[in-house]
């Protein structure tokens, strides 16, 4: 069966729209000189890959409204993968990573050019400046990719307020993640705990993952109430179901096909709904493992697997299975029950719904 992401030959598409956006964008640096190459390179690198579910949600929204195909409506979905790769970047420097789809992070391969280079000064911290610039020279894209995606005027001005809404409760949704995880959990009651990693997962991923991508398609289709209402639910309980699959793979995900290590959440201590009904599910000795184990940055193969035990035994796996079930149903339904939409792109969401819940990566 076709890849939905595939329909109206998307994925294509739109990375010929992020590789003439940076070839342009090479162009507009070109008078600093190759000084700035790192710069261009750390962002083309990290679009290369990528499953373009955002674009995707964003371009069927847009058709949803029984609006046509064209180029400009892909260029601005292609607005949503600059965007991405911004929080990315961003992501890695904070959860000081690694590796990302399996190369390395931003700020790791630019530390690392400074020490092949032999230059003066810590290779780090070079790294880290060049990661947050390069993220920040993806904000500035996104935008202008926006604003010059060719659709009419008064299209773009419908979704102008939704996309600005859309950055700014990510940037502070990547803070709460910092906040929970400096926040001890010590002596929370269990409820609280799944709460407040639940707030992380919809303000950080669930709402620019899926919910706002598609509101900005859907208002610059000029969609009626009822069906943005319909995409508003299918997205947020999209998003959400997409993020504790997220949660599971960060733990038991093969590192062939998530691109990091396995157990990398464990490592850098990521205060998940997981963690949060593991500990709720385990005895005493499994709260202790976890309690001495999750953020150690050195966690070697046999640790990941005590840590990855304790956490089956709790139940907790069993619990997130069933919650991502229920919300890839609940997505299904608000879809099937919204009779404005046009059906082929009812049809391409229901197909993304196994894409972003039914994973591996």
């Amino acid at each position: 069966m076709p890849n939905p992401l595939d329909t109206a030959d998307l994925r294509r598409r739109v990375q010929e729209c992020l590789d003439h956006e940076l070839t342009h964008q090479a162009h507009v640096l070109a008078e600093l000189g190759t000084d700035v190459d790192d710069l261009v390179r750390a962002v083309a690198d990290l679009l290369r890959g990528g499953k373009r579910l955002r674009a995707a949600f964003l371009y069927w929204g847009h058709r949803a409204a029984g609006r046509p195909d064209s180029d400009a409506l892909v260029r601005l979905a292609s607005a949503m993968e600059i965007f991405q790769a911004a929080a990315l970047i961003h992501d890695d420097v904070m959860d000081d990573s690694d590796t990302r789809r399996g190369r390395p992070a931003a700020h790791r391969a630019m530390a690392s050019a400074h020490a092949a280079r032999s230059w003066t000064g810590d290779a780090d911290r070079f790294g880290l400046a060049g990661a947050v610039l390069a993220g920040n020279l993806c904000l500035t894209w996104a935008d202008e990719v926006y604003a010059t995606s060719g659709l009419p005027a008064e299209d773009v001005a419908r979704g102008r307020a939704l996309f600005d809404r859309m950055r700014s409760q990510l940037m502070a949704g990547q803070f709460l993640d910092v906040v929970e995880s400096m926040r001890p959990w010590e002596g929370v009651d269990p409820a609280e705990r799944v709460e407040r990693a639940g707030r992380v997962i919809t303000y950080k991923s669930a709402k620019y993952t899926v919910e706002h991508p598609l509101l900005i398609g859907a208002a610059t289709g000029g969609l009626d109430a009822a069906g943005t209402a319909a995409l508003s639910r299918y997205g947020l309980d999209l998003g959400r179901a997409f993020q504790l699959r997220d949660d599971l793979l960060g733990v038991f995900g093969d590192p062939e096909s998530t691109g990091k290590p396995a157990g990398d959440d464990l490592r850098e201590g990521k205060r998940t709904v997981l963690l949060a009904h593991a500990l709720a599910g385990t005895d005493d000795a499994g709260r202790a493992a976890l309690g001495r184990l999750v953020g150690r940055p050195d966690l070697d193969t046999d640790a990941v697997g005590t840590l990855r035990l304790v956490i089956t035994t709790s139940g907790a796996v069993d619990v997130l299975e069933d919650e991502i079930g229920r919300l890839a149903d609940s997505a299904r339904d608000a879809l099937t029950s919204a009779p404005s939409l046009d059906d082929e792109a009812r049809e391409v969401l229901l197909g993304l719904v196994d894409v972003a819940t039914a994973r591996t990566a």
